[in-house]
């Protein structure tokens, strides 16, 4: 028994030994972590460099952006061909996918050698052998008479502009096909399989077969978004933000980047870890000084790393007692089935022993140990290097998306992964240790990279269609010019109509006088106070002009909430509620006995019989009040002082806060005689000419109209515009059937038709997988601050995940450019439509001033315009293209419904005292 343990112990004394041997020779292959990490920062720098224009002429990591946007959802459905050039076999198949609600797929394939004549032939030669293989196939398959759409893995390094196009960059892995480099092997196949007349085979997708492996693993895990080979070649690929991507136009969503890593190093950032062996094996390869990652890991090139390796050892004696064998002597006699043989540990060292004795080494016990361990570190050093380089991915990915841990799944395939008994467990080992705080899955493909293509090509067939099905659903919002042009000459008709005493009561655009008849001229000085009431918050401000050479305007103001139930409870209740937000603001500012004057900003339809008299003509923007319409506001807000008994104010004007904003920016620019609003209301106010104001006596000078153009269409004159969304918020709002054009271009609403539309594509199976969650039912959840946070051109796609989430709308990176590109489409005819609106405007006040070219500034205001990121400027280029003999200068408004209030008061006030005088 002794002597057993004592054997026992011999040997591992023995083997021990050996192994410090090899470690000591091939210590310069054995990578520690902080090596590693380095690796990986490396790797990352790379990257960048490969994604940025200016720097990838000159990055190694090609970062090839792969056109492939979206990876599986689990609907896409039919039968598609597939085939797979790029190893050792060329393989055909049909894949069959089904919409069956299990993801379910069926693979029928046919395997094909790749003669070496082939492979090394001609460009012409190649494609006609893939079109004869894949003829072939379909005939064994009864095919030909089908025409079937058809994915291409080409596993070589491309350069992409589009999904079914793709020029060959370079050949690796032994395939040196002449005249093909530079062109583009989609159309070359293609045009090989044209000459097979019975078979009506379309090219739709061309993709990488690390692309492929991710789409295969996609298909089946959601999570999957990076694919990774470790065969013949290896290769990884991942989604990358668009955002980063400098190389393809446009920052929407993300694609499949086809890093190219095999190139890692060409510049000679690796030198460093590159042992004599690697350069001896690059000098011997068929592309020397190129790939030089990929010779430091994939499995064509580690068996003679291994064979490099022995041989010295074996020329400086310290194996197989400095015998050199003919056959260790010959390149490629080690292959990578021997090394993984080889390490199989479970086996002991008779597997070692066997394929050293085929090659006429006769070894010993010792050698056996010294070789084993020797194909391990070649190994263990592959699937370091290659954890590295995926870490550096991970890294990215978990950064792109902004979490503090990520987890993925990564797609898989490869010989070397999957024949190598110890290669998967080490990668998985060290990429955990390297980046721990992402969680990874690694799913191997069960059909290879081949699938993948078909599933590319399922994936952009389903993107086809449902880019088809949305287009169908927003071409009503793409306005032509034609279109705007109507919109524009109907608008003009309208503010005749309103204009004219006969036509003025059926008029949709009422042109309401504001018996407003100057602008500021610099001379306004005193104390005002100010109301503005038109939304949820009504504002009290006390407003200093002072005039003179260092004229100036201050104005110190409270806001107060107006709750639901006021807004849509009695008239007294409202008034008196804005009676107590006036007491509370005099007491505040203690001037609660000055009798000050006081401009009152009412933002709603009134009908003015002077200045200080304004009849409320209908609500609109949510409020209800009772026994209001029809009455005049000043009175009510004059008895509601007397109901208080508390103080007494002069109220001078009651002004909308349109002819307010054109007042404010009237007081900087002469200039500007025009007032726009666009906000959560809609409107516009201008100066007309008295002589054409029909329903006022008088034909001197001036007036300022408030147009009330939100009334514009409900003569249905607009109707042929209108889409059934517009319909559904109208018929949904507290004022249906009115206030239409306001409906299509104000903030309160394009929330709503926006979500409206939502539930519409929803519905189609479009978006947020076919549910409809709870919050999407509720009215007015989408507020239009949403819709200029979606737009806003520097929030990447995750922040509007994010934005949506909070919503509690759950979306995929593919709905979030659904949603912005809905969003996109609403408020840009919103903005049109309003520029149409202001183009009939500005030329009406051409054609007034009998002037050829009129220059002439607009006053403008409203969140709408101030924070949507396009909307102003989708404006201004409908007006400049509608009205092109107008100069428009657009001013916008420092708070026109409260200085504005001051400001009109303040003139009136002039005008009165120059009257009395």
């Amino acid at each position: 028994m002794f002597a057993i343990h004592l054997l026992a112990f011999h040997f591992a004394k023995l083997k021990e030994d050996q192994i410090k041997k090899v470690d000591r020779y091939l210590y310069h292959m054995r990578l520690s972590d902080d090596v590693l990490l380095d690796v990986m920062a490396r790797f990352r720098a790379e990257m960048v460099k490969g994604l940025g224009r200016d720097t990838n002429p000159t990055a190694t990591v090609k970062m090839l952006p792969s056109l492939v946007r979206s990876l599986p959802d689990g609907s896409e459905k039919g039968d598609f061909l597939a085939v797979d050039l790029g190893g050792s076999q060329f393989r055909a198949l049909e894949v069959k996918v089904f919409n069956d609600g299990k993801q379910s797929s069926q693979l029928e394939s046919k395997f094909y050698p790749t003669p070496k004549e082939v492979i090394q032939g001609s460009g012409a030669e190649l494609f006609s052998y893939v079109a004869d293989c894949l003829s072939d196939f379909m005939e064994s398959r009864n095919l030909k008479h089908k025409k079937l759409p058809l994915g291409f893995t080409f596993s070589f390094p491309c350069k992409q502009t589009k999904l079914e196009e793709g020029v060959l960059l370079s050949w690796t892995k032994h395939f040196k096909a002449r005249g093909v480099q530079g062109t583009d092997v989609a159309s070359s196949l293609r045009k090989a399989l044209q000459k097979h007349k019975d078979i009506d085979v379309d090219v739709l997708a061309m993709v990488n077969d690390t692309v492929g492996t991710m789409m295969t693993c996609g298909y089946d895990d959601p999570r999957c978004e990076i694919g990774l080979i470790i065969g013949t070649g290896t290769n990884a690929c991942y989604m990358e933000d668009m955002r980063h991507i400098d190389l393809v136009e446009g920052d929407e969503g993300r694609m499949c980047i086809n890093t190219e890593w095999g190139a890692f190093g060409d510049d000679g950032a690796l030198d460093d870890l590159r042992t004599e062996f690697d350069r001896e094996l690059d000098l011997g390869s068929l592309n020397p000084g190129k790939q030089l990652f990929e010779k430091m890991i994939s499995s064509l090139y580690l068996g003679e790393l291994v064979r490099l390796i022995i041989l010295k050892m074996t020329k400086e004696g310290l194996l197989f007692n400095g015998k050199v064998s003919a056959a260790l002597l010959t390149k490629g006699k080690i292959e990578m089935k021997h090394v993984s043989a080889m390490e199989k540990y479970k086996e002991g060292l008779s597997n070692t022993k066997e394929i050293l004795t085929e090659l006429n080494l006769f070894p010993s016990e010792d050698d056996c140990i010294a070789v084993q361990h020797v194909c391990t570190i070649v190994s263990f050093r592959s699937a370091n290097l290659c954890a590295a380089a995926l870490a550096a991915i991970l890294t990215r990915l978990r950064e792109n998306k902004k979490l503090l841990r990520l987890r993925t799944t990564v797609g898989i395939d490869g010989g070397l992964y999957k024949t190598h008994p110890q290669y998967p467990k080490r990668l998985h080992k060290v990429v955990r240790r390297l980046v721990p705080n992402c969680d990874v899955r690694f799913l191997l493909s069960q059909n290879g990279s081949a699938k993948g293509a078909a599933m590319v090509t399922a994936v952009a067939y389903r993107l086809a269609a449902q880019r088809k099905q949305i287009d169908a659903v927003l071409a009503p919002f793409l306005l032509s010019l034609e279109t705007l042009r109507d919109v524009k000459n109907k608008m003009r008709t309208e503010l005749e109509y309103g204009l004219k005493r006969e036509t003025q009561d059926r008029a949709t655009v009422k042109m309401l006088p504001t018996y407003v008849c100057g602008t500021p001229d610099g001379t306004e000085n005193g104390k005002y106070l100010a109301l503005d009431l038109g939304g949820t918050n009504f504002r009290v401000l006390l407003v200093k002009i002072r005039s003179g050479r260092r004229r100036s305007v201050r104005m110190y103001n409270k806001i107060f909430a107006i709750p639901l139930e006021i807004m849509q409870g009695t008239g007294e209740e409202l008034f008196d509620h804005i009676v107590q937000c006036i007491a509370d603001f005099l007491e505040y500012m203690g001037i609660k006995g000055a009798r000050l004057p006081l401009g009152f900003t009412f933002s709603f339809p009134c009908r003015q019989a002077s200045i200080d008299k304004g009849t409320l003509v209908g609500w609109t923007k949510g409020f209800k009040a009772t026994d209001c319409e029809g009455e005049d506001v000043v009175d009510m807000l004059r008895e509601a002082i007397r109901r208080r008994n508390e103080f007494d104010l002069d109220i001078v004007a009651v002004v909308n806060d349109t002819v307010g904003t054109m007042m404010t920016c009237g007081y900087e620019d002469p200039n500007c005689e025009i007032g726009l609003i666009a906000g959560t209301g809609s409107n516009v106010c201008y100066m007309e000419d008295m002589k054409n104001i029909e329903i006022v006596e008088g034909n001197e000078g001036k007036m300022c109209i408030n147009t009330e153009w939100g009334g514009f269409g409900d003569n249905g004159c607009i109707d042929n515009i209108r889409t059934k969304y517009d319909k559904e918020v109208d018929e949904g709002s507290l004022n249906a059937g009115k206030q239409r054009y306001e409906k299509m271009t104000s903030g309160m609403y394009l929330g709503e038709i926006v979500r409206q539309i939502l539930i519409d594509l929803t519905k189609q199976g479009l978006l947020f997988r076919g549910q409809i969650s709870e919050s999407l039912r509720k009215r007015g959840i989408f507020e239009t601050k949403f819709l200029s946070q979606i737009e806003s051109d520097r929030l990447a796609l995750l922040q509007v995940r994010r934005i949506l989430q909070q919503l509690g709308l759950d979306s995929t990176c593919e709905d979030s450019i659904i949603v912005k590109e809905v969003c996109g489409a609403v408020s840009r005819r919103a903005a049109q439509l309003c520029g149409a609106g202001l183009a009939a405007i500005v030329e009406k006040k051409r054609e007034n001033r009998g002037v050829e070219h009129l220059q002439i500034t607009v006053g403008v205001d409203g969140t709408l315009y101030k924070l949507h990121p396009h909307f102003s400027r989708v404006l201004q280029e409908t007006v400049k293209e509608l009205a092109p003999r107008c100069d428009v200068t657009f001013m916008l408004s420092e708070d026109g419904s409260g200085k504005g209030a001051a400001l009109i008061t303040a003139v009136a006030k002039r005008l009165h005292n120059i009257g009395q005088k």
